[in-house]
C-alpha cells in the first residue's frame, strides 16, 4: 500500500478582503507531495505561492477546501495545535533571514530548539548538520559578522534544530548573489538527498526551481 503524501492540497480558496474588493489568492489550487521529496513551486508575483505558503505553514486558515499535513487536517486544528504543529512539524526558511541581530547564530538557534522541545544543547546529529552547512566554526558569531549566504546558511539551521517533517522555504535565495544562491540551493538539495528532509521551496527562479526533484508552476491562485 502506498504512503500519504505527507503534504496534501484539495481545491483550496483563500479570499481576502481589500477594503470593498475581494481578492481571490488562492482559486481551487489542488497538490500533493511525497514524504521526502523535493518541490519547488514557481510563479510569478501575485500567483499565490505565498498565500499557499502560509496555509500549509499554518500561519493562516484557508477559505476553503482541505489541507493535510504529516497526516492532520488542518482544519480541525485548535490554534494551540497549530502552533504545536509550527514548532515541531513544519520548519521555516525565509527570504528575509530573521535572525535576531543581538544574539549569536548558536543563540538564534538555541531559542528556537528550547521553544520546541526543551532542549538547551545540540544532538550530535544536529552537530554533523552544522559542519554540512559549513558554519559549526560561525556560531559564536552575531549575523552582522556573518555574510548572507552565511546567514541563510544559520537560517536553515535553525528550521532544522527540530528535525521537522517539512521545510517550507520562501524564496530562499532572494537576498543572495548567484554564488551564495547556488551553495544554498545545492545545500537543500543535499539535505533532501541524504537526510531525506521532504522540502518544499516557493520561487520565481527557474534555475533554483531546477534543483528540486520536481517543479510545479502556479498562476492565478492555481496549480497548473
Amino acid at each position: 500500500m502506498n504512503e500519504a503524501p505527507i503534504i496534501q492540497v484539495v481545491n483550496l480558496y483563500k479570499t481576502y478582503r481589500a477594503g470593498d474588493i475581494d481578492v481571490n489568492a488562492l482559486q481551487g489550487a489542488n497538490l500533493e507531495v511525497a514524504k521526502g521529496e523535493f518541490v519547488s513551486i514557481v510563479g510569478a508575483s501575485g500567483s499565490g505561492k505565498s498565500t499557499l505558503f502560509n496555509i500549509l505553514g499554518a500561519l493562516t486558515p484557508p477559505t476553503s477546501g482541505q489541507v493535510r499535513i504529516n497526516g492532520k487536517d488542518l482544519i480541525d486544528l485548535s490554534n494551540s495545535e497549530r502552533t504545536e504543529l509550527r514548532k515541531t512539524t513544519v520548519g521555516f526558511v525565509f527570504q528575509k533571514y530573521n535572525l535576531l541581530p543581538t544574539l549569536t547564530a548558536e543563540d538564534n538557534i538555541q531559542i528556537v530548539q528550547f521553544i520546541g522541545t526543551g532542549a538547551t544543547e545540540f544532538t550530535p546529529e544536529f552537530q554533523g548538520i552544522l559542519n554540512a552547512l559549513g558554519i559549526a566554526d560561525r556560531m559564536k558569531h552575531k549575523p552582522r559578522a556573518l555574510s548572507g549566504g552565511q546567514q541563510q546558511r544559520v537560517a536553515i539551521a535553525r528550521a532544522l534544530v527540530n528535525r521537522p517533517a517539512i521545510l517550507l522555504a520562501d524564496e530562499p535565495t532572494g537576498n543572495l548573489d548567484s554564488q551564495n544562491a547556488r551553495a544554498v540551493l545545492q545545500l537543500l538539495a543535499d539535505l533532501n538527498k541524504r537526510l531525506g528532509q521532504t522540502i518544499l521551496m516557493i520561487t520565481h527562479d527557474q534555475e533554483a526551481a531546477s534543483y528540486a526533484g520536481r517543479a510545479v508552476h502556479m498562476r492565478d491562485g492555481q496549480i497548473i
